[in-house]
């Protein structure tokens, strides 16, 4: 690291955005006296294009505001109320490494369970020396299945998560459907290339249960019911299959399945689709007409659709939708998913193999803590996430993490509510104190990140905290490397010779075919025969009722709205939570306010059998009836009662992939009388 004298006069850092954002957005950052002062983008990766969203450019707030965490420390107080006394790092590793052998000795390796997701999202500081230290403990393998697990799935049996459309292809097509993404408040830079598209001509169809500033702009806007996704998506096959607009040589020629999905499709007529989704049936024939008849035309599939009980077939059914149409091989055709595989790195750098060890699904946090007893989980170690507020079934969660029973360590750079029913809590490095390489998933971008001030406090590194595990432990092998540079050299090593000299040398790789690859011309799908699988068997043997099938929407009398969890432009995923923000509201339509004798500003309890949340009311148009919502990322302060929107998720599973059914929360909404 360097020296605090680096640091004397002011001067700018360049560096990169590793947090769960698709865009990886390459910064400058402004230091004075060994301080962050300001953050802005740069131009080192032209897709960001010098402009950053407002949620990093607060981000130095975080570094060196109240809930900055400096020193290790250990619980004092009951669990949960946050009462802890500073120690050293040798006392807090000595505390530990005690468990963590007792525990193994005990019970075995499966009663530790790592929890983490991607509260960094870079390669270093998730799955290096973290993995190679919980595989040698034997412990329980995590599912990071909290997001993107149905799409991926999806992605995977079909395109084998083939490179998809680059953001500055968008102008070129004469259609986009965005398709549960907002990239208004996730992934910003697409918003640029789209109204391109919109002044060149093109038409904009936006699926989404609410009125989103680009659904606002859009020719076509169908607020779907939460859930419903599939049949929406079925029903444009079956218009394309039904009607001839299918493109049958390509599906002859580049996939297999289709005969078996234009089955599934048959009985979705857009009258019966349109009475499911909630939304007008000539709508539905528009936008499935105007999909049909541009070329190019392209697909942004989010991540919002997969948040229910259908999520993984729905995503499927959209992602088939380019094959169906014949959208590929042109620029600006086909679809744009996740491009984080566009690299084909493997993660050949952990240090030992993955053993057979139990896998516990990351959404079934409460049940491991409390149901599972084969052995029991003893140890839970958390880092780069914040499990107690971003998890369904909240409840459960917290019960769980009270158990005096349970040795609970808190990685983390903030006192998050996690961290408050941590045992020993450990204070962790953020992206500027640090080297990361950020791998961007929107824009096809790989960039180093650079240490730009010292480390806060007696704040460390991932590489440095689990380094020193596996040395305490005699779990160091002789080739691990040591301290973070050495880990991200070995990194830098592994990784191909053109990626990894191009990031020594400039700070960024050249992304493969310029950055913009097109669908099956210049990229094809990663399968064994490099066609499209639009029916693949061993998701048909997975999904509850088969592929493309339909499960209706849990809603009762008692609980008939739909809460939905979105996210905001305050916080990626529940990072930055902690810094001050207006008081949080529950969105509602007009008509369900009126109906319920609720009015804008009313304090409201928002409640299912899993328990309630206590908030104020909004009340506008810019959500469909049927449908509430609480912003995503939000922390046990930001309501009344200290519960979240995941107080009132079940923890169901998705049809494929094991995905959170975020978005199937059904609720009742009324005023608090006092």
């Amino acid at each position: 690291m360097k020296t605090a004298n680096a640091f004397a006069t002011e001067h700018t850092v360049a560096t990169v955005c590793p947090l769960d954002c698709p865009d990886s957005c390459s910064l400058d950052v402004t230091v004075q006296n060994g301080r962050v002062t300001t953050i802005d983008g740069s131009h080192s990766n032209p897709v960001t294009g010098g402009y950053i969203c407002a949620k990093v450019r607060r981000f130095p707030e975080r570094v060196y505001g109240p809930d900055r965490l400096l020193y290790p420390a250990v619980r004092k107080g009951p669990k949960g109320l946050a009462s802890f006394a500073r120690v050293s790092w040798d006392e807090a590793f000595a505390t530990i490494v005690g468990r963590l052998r007792d525990a193994r000795q005990r019970w075995g390796g499966e009663s530790i369970l790592p929890y983490s997701y991607g509260g960094s999202n870079g390669l270093l500081t998730q799955d290096t020396s973290d993995a190679t230290l919980f595989r040698r403990l034997g412990a329980s393998r995590l599912g990071r299945t909290v997001c993107a697990a149905p799409t991926g799935a999806a992605n995977m049996a079909m395109y084998g998560k083939m490179p998809s459309v680059a953001y500055e292809d968008f102008p070129e097509a004469k259609a986009i459907v965005l398709w549960g993404a907002n990239p208004s408040t996730s992934g910003i830079h697409l918003v640029p290339y789209i109204r391109d598209a919109q002044r060149r001509g093109a038409r904009l169809i936006v699926i989404d249960p609410r009125t989103t500033p680009l659904a606002r702009q859009a020719d076509i806007h169908l607020a779907v019911r939460p859930g419903t996704d599939l049949p929406v998506a079925l029903a444009i096959h079956r218009y394309l299959f039904e009607e001839g607009h299918a493109d049958t040589s390509f599906l002859a020629a580049h996939t297999r399945g289709a005969w078996q999905l234009r089955e599934r499709a048959r009985p979705w007529t857009f009258e019966r689709t349109a009475a499911e989704a909630g939304i007008a049936a000539d709508d539905l024939r528009a936008a499935a007409q105007t999909y049909a008849a541009a070329s190019p035309a392209l697909i942004r599939c989010g991540w919002g659709q997969e948040r229910n009980r259908n999520g993984g077939n729905a995503s499927l059914a959209i992602l088939a939708l380019p094959a169906s149409a014949g959208k590929f091989g042109v620029r600006g055709g086909g679809y744009t998913m996740s491009n984080s595989a566009s690299w084909g790195i493997t993660r050949d750098w952990i240090g030992t193999e993955e053993p057979a060890t139990r896998v516990v699904n990351m959404n079934h946090l409460g049940r491991a803590l409390l149901d599972e007893h084969d052995p029991p989980v003893t140890v839970l170690f958390v880092y780069n996430n914040n499990a107690a507020v971003t998890s369904p079934h909240q409840r459960k969660i917290l019960k769980g993490l009270e158990r005096e029973d349970l040795f609970t360590v808190v990685f983390e750079q903030v006192m998050t509510d996690t961290a408050r029913y941590a045992d020993v809590l450990l204070p962790a490095t953020t992206f500027l104190e640090g080297y990361e390489i950020a791998r961007g998933y929107g824009p096809i971008s790989l960039q180093l990140g650079r240490p730009v001030v010292e480390a806060a406090g007696e704040a460390r590194s991932n590489a440095e905290l689990f380094g020193e595990l596996l040395q305490r432990l005699d779990l160091r092998g002789d080739e691990d490397p040591s301290g973070e540079l050495e880990e991200m050299l070995d990194v830098l090593a592994r990784l191909p010779d053109a990626i990894g000299r191009g990031l020594r040398d400039r700070g960024t790789a050249t992304p493969p075919h310029g950055g913009r690859p097109i669908q099956f011309h210049d990229v094809w799908p990663l399968t064994p025969d490099r066609k499209a699988n639009l029916f693949p068997a061993d998701l048909d043997a997975e999904a509850p009722a088969g592929l493309y099938a339909y499960q209706p929407d849990p809603g009762t009398p008692a609980f008939p709205l739909a809460l939905i969890s979105p996210a905001s432009d305050r916080t990626i995923s529940s990072t930055l939570a902690e810094l001050p923000r207006p008081d949080v509201h529950l969105l509602m339509h007009p008509d369900d306010a009126a109906a319920r004798g609720l009015a804008d500003g009313d304090a409201v309890r928002v409640f299912n059998a899993l328990g309630e949340v206590r908030c104020h009311l909004s009340v506008g148009a810019w959500i469909r009836t049927g449908t509430v919502s609480l912003p995503k990322g939000l922390w046990r302060r930001h309501t009344a009662n200290g519960y979240t929107a995941n107080a009132l998720v079940p923890d169901t599973l998705t049809d494929l992939g094991g995905g959170a059914c975020f978005n199937d929360a059904r609720v009742q909404v009324e005023k608090i009388a006092d």
